[in-house]
């Protein structure tokens, strides 16, 4: 800045005296004399200056010619070129502006003037390794992709552009969807440059998303031997990917292979719950329940999740409700204070009949934090405990239009799967999935649907006369939501439109429902009536046991009056 300053005021200094000069000159009338071998000059002012122009200009003319003589002595001594070379500085000085010139239009997004650039620039120098990646960026700016994939291929016939020509016919297969090609287009440019990170990322999103999971894992492998990855990252990254392969050679009939993929995901990351189940299962099918239940065990301490209980009832899958609480008890100590421990208690609990102890454990839960699950094991200790059909009601009510839950939600775009994988289906994030709520709760169930539309799933079909009303729920009436006794008790059939669809759960009498044993029914098909005989006091039934297909629920035996 200082250096730019001292410039300008020297060249107004300069042109200053200079100015100066000539007007003391032109008002004295004096002349530049000059005295040369006994001879005298004498100039005016305007003769001094057109002298000193022409002086300059043979003076330049002087150094090309000098330039030209040693040009033509090169060329004496041997180098042909020497002379060609001296005319074509000029040349190649237009075409590195022309080449610059390229570039910043291809920075600007102007690509038709890029293109003419790049054929100038192309024309002038005699460097096609440079013009024609000039020319490929810019027929990409013009949206020429024909003209762009030959500029391309152009390169790949030099070694020193090889490496351009492939990631630019890679990248144009990736807008084009033939990733198959340009997995294949990675992999060669990963050969070249190995360290590249655009490459990296690039080749490992394509081979997941084609299932190369063993390519994937070396190329994991590479990145933190290059130092590119922490270690801990590495563990789970390559556990994920270890995971979805062990799945793979499971499916493809490789148990053995599976089962050592999947001890080993479950070793890298215990946090990981797929490979945690699975490892398990592959140690009971050797009969090593000591190990299936240490695995279960670790994660459950680190991140409790139903398909891990499952997995542990699995260990004893013959054993009575009362044993099975008293196993359990060791892996809900492993991490008592978590949601899914209580509520995994408090199923234990009803499946043994303690309808008290299963409402001790389940606290505040319901109250708390409502949840499908949280209400519809409330509703089962009411019903176990020989509450009003109405409170039940109110109970599965709520749960209609409660939340499902945690469920497997990406980080990334909030995406809900049914079942957790290494990418998300919606954003193609690697590891992203999380078992968490989602923010968004699942949306309600169609008008007309009541709380009584899973009650048949805990106590059986309803009598007739026994139907009722159901409270106001979400703000809806009874009346849109509950039948008429009248409807009800008429013997003959009246032909109905066809109803709309709801979820229910498919589960047995006293179960409680999970995310994946909804299925669609018609509305209503779950409490259709069947006619008695006699209206008495309904008497609580065991919600484990599913109600006589001859009977009711009232109690009474068949043909009793």
């Amino acid at each position: 800045m200082f250096l730019s300053l001292l410039k300008i005021l020297f060249f107004f200094a300069v042109v200053l005296a200079i100015a100066l000069g000539a007007i003391q000159l032109s008002e004295t009338g004096q002349m530049l004399r000059l005295e040369y071998g006994g001879v005298e000059y004498v100039l005016t002012p305007i003769q001094a200056v057109v002298a000193l122009a022409v002086l300059m200009v043979l003076a330049w003319v002087v150094f090309k010619l000098l330039g030209l003589g040693l040009a033509f002595l090169r060329f004496l001594a041997g180098d042909e070129t020497a002379i060609s070379r001296y005319f074509d500085r000029s040349r190649e000085r237009r075409g590195f502006e022309a080449l610059g010139e390229g570039m910043l239009a291809v920075a600007s997004g102007e690509g038709k003037l890029a293109l003419d650039k790049a054929a100038k620039a192309a024309r002038l120098l005699d460097k096609p390794h440079v013009t024609n990646v000039l020319t490929a960026q810019a027929a990409e700016a013009a949206g020429d992709s024909g003209k762009a994939e030959a500029a391309y291929r152009t390169l790949l016939e030099d070694d020193r552009t090889r490496f351009v020509g492939i990631r630019g016919l890679m990248r144009q297969r990736l807008e084009s969807g033939d990733t198959a090609t340009a997995l294949l287009l990675a992999q060669k440019a990963y050969a070249l440059k190995p360290r590249h990170k655009e490459i990296q990322d690039t080749l490992l999103q394509l081979e997941m998303r084609e299932g190369d999971w063993k390519g994937a894992r070396q190329l994991l492998k590479d990145k933190r031997r290059q130092g590119d990855m922490p270690q801990d990252l590495h563990l789970r990254r390559d556990a994920v990917l270890a995971l979805k392969e062990a799945s793979e050679v499971l499916a493809a009939g490789n148990s053995i292979s599976a089962r050592e993929a999947a001890i080993s995901a479950a070793k890298a990351s215990p946090d990981l719950i797929p490979a945690s189940v699975l490892a398990a299962r592959s140690y009971l099918e050797k009969q090593d329940t000591r190990n299936a239940t240490r695995v279960l065990e670790k994660t459950w301490s680190v991140r409790p999740h139903p398909d891990v209980a499952a997995a542990y009832a699995e260990i004893v899958p013959d054993e009575t409700p009362a044993a099975r609480l008293t196993r359990f008890e060791r892996l809900i100590a492993k991490n008592p204070s978590s949601e899914e421990s209580r509520l995994l208690k408090a199923e234990l609990l009803l499946a043994a009949e303690d309808f008290p102890g299963a409402r001790r454990a389940l606290g505040d839960l319901a109250e708390a934090h409502p949840t499908v699950r949280t209400l519809s094991i409330m509703a089962a200790v009411e019903r176990g405990e020989g509450a009003d059909d109405s409170v039940v009601r109110g109970w599965l009510a709520k749960a209609l239009t409660a939340s499902r839950g945690p469920q497997w939600v990406c980080d990334n775009c909030h995406n809900v799967m049914a079942e957790w994988a290494p990418v998300c289906d919606s954003c193609n994030g690697f590891d992203t999935l999380t078992w968490r709520e989602p923010d968004t709760r699942r949306s309600a169930p169609a008008s007309g649907v009541s709380g009584a539309e899973m009650l048949p799933l805990l106590v059986g079909a309803p009598k007739p006369e026994a139907v009722v009303a159901a409270p106001e729920v979400a703000g809806a009436s009874a009346d849109a939501t509950t039948p008429k006794p009248d409807a009800v008790v008429d013997a003959k059939p009246v032909e109905e439109p066809e109803p709309a669809k709801v979820e229910i759960a498919d589960v047995a009498p006293g179960m409680v429902p999970r995310e994946e044993d909804y299925v669609a029914v018609a509305s209503g098909a779950a409490t259709r009536p069947r006619p008695v005989e006699d209206i008495s006091e309904p008497v609580p039934v065991r919600p484990d046991v599913e109600p006589p297909a001859n009977g009711s629920w009232t109690g009474k035996a068949p043909g009793q009056g």
